[in-house]
């Protein structure tokens, strides 16, 4: 191309291609983490039903309290009468 007296014209396409480089030089970077991050939301996810599984019990724990509390009232009390 022949910019003889049309200097504006490749200053300007020197410009936008500079523009367009940078650009991709910034998002290539964070598409690559975010393919990265979701090869890894399988194995998190996993990890994350694993964890609900395993601390299910925990939601009966204030039972389980309760219930010792109260058997160990009911043995101090018995110690009580006993004399002990």
């Amino acid at each position: 191309m022949d910019f003889t007296g049309h200097e504006g014209w490749l200053i300007g396409y020197i410009i936008g291609l500079v523009v367009v480089l940078v650009v991709v030089a910034l998002v290539v970077p964070i598409l690559a983490l975010a393919w990265k991050i979701g090869n890894q939301a399988g194995s998190i996810l996993t990890g994350l039903e694993a964890a609900e599984r395993n601390t299910a019990g925990l939601a009966g724990l204030n039972e389980t309290i309760a219930s010792a509390l109260a058997v160990i009232a009911g043995l101090k009390r018995g110690r009580e009468r006993l004399g002990g």
